[in-house]
């Protein structure tokens, strides 16, 4: 009874980390996640269908890492997995943010580049009019 159902937890662990992968697959192509973004996702997706295909290798990883009970080896990937995939996104945020300032800064200098253009404009159009020297008053 107890290895029906290893085998059935097998089965929905390749199953889950399958849909998982086609998942992110279908994200890239409906272009909704960008490749340098889902790599991490692909990464992991893949370790963990390589976990669920073979069941020893948890066990291996577990004592390699002196880790007594090999499902808590579950936990520690899952834990470094999040935390590479908070750095990821920490870093593409911090340059999208660098990017953000850059770009209002330049919008800044332009929109004072274009106000001191259409008040010379103006200057000169009403200097050309006599209206503003006062001439043909």
């Amino acid at each position: 009874m107890q290895t029906i159902n290893v085998n059935i937890i097998q089965y929905i662990a390749v199953f889950g980390s399958l849909a998982f992968i086609a998942l992110i697959i279908g994200l890239i192509r409906n272009r909704k996640l960008k490749e340098e973004y889902a790599i991490l996702w692909l990464f992991f997706g893949a370790l963990f269908l390589f976990l669920s295909i073979w069941r020893g290798a948890l066990d291996v990883i577990a004592r390699s890492l002196g880790i007594v009970y090999s499902p808590a080896a579950i936990f520690l990937i899952l834990i470094i997995a999040l935390i590479s995939l908070l750095i990821h996104f920490s870093l593409v945020i911090s340059r999208l943010t660098e990017q953000i300032k850059d770009i209002s800064q330049e919008i800044g200098l332009l929109k004072l580049k274009m106000d001191e253009h259409i008040d010379d404009s103006a200057d000169g159009d009403s200097d050309r009019d006599g209206k503003a020297s006062g001439k043909f008053v």
